[in-house]
């Protein structure tokens, strides 16, 4: 039955259709015109980058269409479905929906909408911005729109194409620990002429978006044949993509520079680091970790003289699995010991029973989500999956805020040792479990709402998961 509901879920979010048609005003934009219509444009643009499933697009929709009517011939109002457009979503950086942009005179640098939701917010939003862009053109700046509009992009920097030849590719390439995509071209190649430009606007916009851990490379291979050879290149343009240790591969994706950006991004989202899972020892590494991310994730474990070293590690291996599948979330990661941060389990309606626990806590809102499931990678990855997707329910951080952390001494990694305090702390919980009934022994959990998350990330997992 719950495989059944699963697939109904998921067979309902695929079947959404997009929030716009032809008949509004709203440009529907996507990979294959968003270059021609937007990067190429002279015009002010506010796109929208939604999900058909997501509750606050849905809500947004009507307010989106009639702001673009009101500036129509004014101001451009487009929108990306960023649930099939991922590329594009990720290209701008859209980690929640609905995410709105403003492109003004940089088109590769659009400045993110912060105000309200409504379509006279959005008017009069636009109308600054356009008043701005005027200014800076009666006062010399250009942005970076007039350039290189053959290409479909900005020229970007020839120098941050890196010639790569014979000598100097095994230092350059093979031995980086950076990710390298390398272009093999011949000058006399016409495909080639035409891929250069896109190339190097490229180049320039992943230095930018990767904070340079993906460079792109060209190699001429009429010159430095040997490497053409090694790499078995039969026709021009060839792009391998090169990781360290491991055999290079073929680039299959489009030739403009949004493809190429996009398949950059998802290479450095690939080779990152998961983030550091940490135990929450004061209030700065609750506060930060909570506030600095979308999402952060609170597992509250077993005392260690329940489960021992061996058992806690078990625990805390789950969650680094976790953290390294969702890396490409903005998530942080924490844990704590069972009764050491008792004022945090109350909060989220943990109270002192079923450890391990688990919570999802979106700092900005103030709700949480409990995991319902089993502590393991499969049920953590179906809570996780569901919050992806904004779904599941959710109720608000007790006292509306972050409660407050005990300041604590880090787990030595050791079995715990029995002392007078853990024989008391254990006899109360004997008695506290054996002289009441068993539905006293439970704190009363806060009411839950269903509330809608899904602007809290993009989801990026692959359709067939869901």
């Amino acid at each position: 039955t719950v495989r059944l509901g699963v697939l109904a879920c998921s067979l309902t979010v695929l079947s959404v259709h997009g929030l716009y048609s032809a008949s509004d005003d709203v440009v529907e934009l996507n990979p294959s015109n968003f270059n021609r219509e937007v990067i190429q444009s002279d015009s002010l643009w506010l796109v929208e980058f939604y999900a058909p499933w997501c509750g606050h697009c849905k809500n947004l929709a009507p307010e989106w269409k009639k702001a673009a009517t009101a500036l129509k011939g004014i101001v451009k109002v487009g929108a990306v479905d960023a649930d099939q457009h991922n590329s594009l979503g990720g290209q701008f950086g859209v980690r929640g929906f609905p995410s709105i942009k403003i492109f003004g005179a940089n088109k590769h640098k659009p400045e993110d909408y912060q105000g309200g939701r409504s379509s006279q917010a959005i008017v009069d939003a636009a109308l600054n911005a356009l008043r701005s862009l005027v200014k800076d053109r009666l006062g010399g700046k250009t942005g970076g729109t007039d350039y290189g509009k053959q290409s479909g992009g900005g020229a970007g920097n020839k120098k941050d194409v890196v010639e790569l030849t014979d000598d100097n590719f095994d230092r350059t390439v093979l031995d980086s620990d950076d990710v390298w995509m390398v272009e093999f071209f011949a000058p006399w190649c016409g495909h080639c002429k035409n891929l250069e430009p896109e190339w190097t606007a490229a180049a320039t916009e992943v230095k930018e978006q990767t904070k340079g851990k993906v460079k792109l490379g060209a190699v001429d291979a009429t010159v430095h044949q040997g490497l053409a050879s090694r790499y078995g290149i039969r026709g021009f343009p060839t792009i391998k993509v090169f990781r360290k240790g491991e055999e290079p591969e073929d680039y299959q994706g489009g030739r403009t520079r949004s493809d190429i950006v996009a398949r950059a991004v998802d290479l450095y989202s690939d080779n990152i680091p998961p983030p550091e899972l940490q135990e929450i020892l004061n209030e700065d590494v609750l506060k930060k970790t909570c506030e600095d991310y979308q999402l952060c994730i609170i597992s509250v474990l077993p005392h260690i003289l329940d489960t021992g070293a061996s058992g806690r590690n078990s625990y805390l291996e789950v969650m680094r699995m976790m953290a390294d599948k969702y890396k490409k979330k903005t998530w942080g990661w924490l844990w704590t010991e069972a009764g050491a941060q008792m004022d945090l389990e109350s909060s989220l309606g943990i109270g002192g029973f079923g450890y391990p626990a688990m919570a999802a806590i979106n700092a900005r809102k103030m709700k949480f989500a409990l995991l319902k499931g089993s502590f393991s990678e499969t049920g953590i990855h179906e809570f996780l999956r569901e919050l992806s997707v904004g779904r599941g329910s959710t109720a608000t951080v007790g006292g509306g805020a972050l409660p407050k952390i005990n300041t604590v001494e880090p787990w030595d990694g050791k079995d715990g040792v029995v002392s007078i305090e853990n024989s008391v702390r254990v006899h109360r919980c004997h008695s506290l479990l054996f002289s009441n009934p068993p539905f006293l022994a439970f704190p009363q959990l806060p009411m839950e709402d269903d509330i809608d998350l899904s602007d809290v990330d993009l989801d990026d997992l692959e359709k067939d998961e869901l």
